[in-house]
């Protein structure tokens, strides 16, 4: 049984690896994709080149390069050119930060604190701009022969006869409910901060009225 609420994201989870180390990973979803994304990597092929894998309604994307691997899980109607140029930005944008750095020798997740907030950010960029990045992707396989990206099921990468079900929970529920919790504990400091300002407020003009009846006692009026 395939369990899916994604709403209106289409690309599911993403990560960099070394070699087979993952260095840097994100998601918001909960599921085996992760599993079998870790799997996939164990039997890729170490030359430079770009790999697509069907699996379940979704496809597996890989982009190999220079002994980096850089991966994003994405629901089939998000079509190819998404998720490869998702992909050229994500190395476009580790390799200026990690370029001959500390990737050489980073451990697995060392780098999530660092890069798994810049992978969010490329991949809500490239879902809210899908039209600007398919263009970008069609100029581009003009030029570097995008379109010999391989295509294959996963079960035939992982020597599998059964079919894999994909499960794929999204963990917005959480998050929302999180968020509401939240918004209320906003709400409810402004309500007291209020509440405490109208308090002194009043207390404020209390004490200006009892100073100005003393004022005017002790004066006998204005004629002081």
């Amino acid at each position: 049984r395939k369990e899916t609420e994604m709403g209106q994201q289409s690309l599911i989870y993403s990560f960099v690896a070394r070699g087979t180390v993952i260095l840097a990973e994100y998601t918001e979803f909960s599921g085996n994709f992760t599993g079998i994304a870790s799997q996939c990597l164990q039997k890729l092929p170490a030359t430079n080149n770009k790999f697509t894998y069907n699996c379940d309604g979704h496809t597996f994307n890989y982009l190999v390069e220079n002994g980096f691997t850089y991966c994003v899980v994405a629901v089939e109607s998000a079509g190819r050119q998404i998720p490869i140029a998702f992909l050229e930005r994500v190395k476009d944008d580790f390799n200026k930060r990690y370029g001959g750095g500390k990737a050489a020798t980073a451990v697995a997740n060392s780098l999530n604190k660092e890069f798994g907030s810049k992978l969010k950010e490329h991949m809500q960029y490239c879902v809210d701009h899908p039209e600007e990045i398919s263009k970008l992707a069609k100029v581009k396989a003009q030029v570097s022969e995008v379109k010999g990206v391989m295509m294959e099921n996963i079960e035939k990468v992982l020597d599998r006869g059964e079919k894999i079900e994909l499960l794929v929970d999204k963990t917005e529920n959480l998050r929302s409910q999180a968020q509401d919790f939240r918004q209320q504990g906003t709400k409810m400091r402004r309500k007291m901060w209020l509440q405490n300002m109208k308090i002194k407020l009043i207390v404020l003009g209390i004490l200006i009225a009892l100073i100005l009846i003393i004022v005017l006692s002790v004066c006998h009026g204005f004629k002081c």
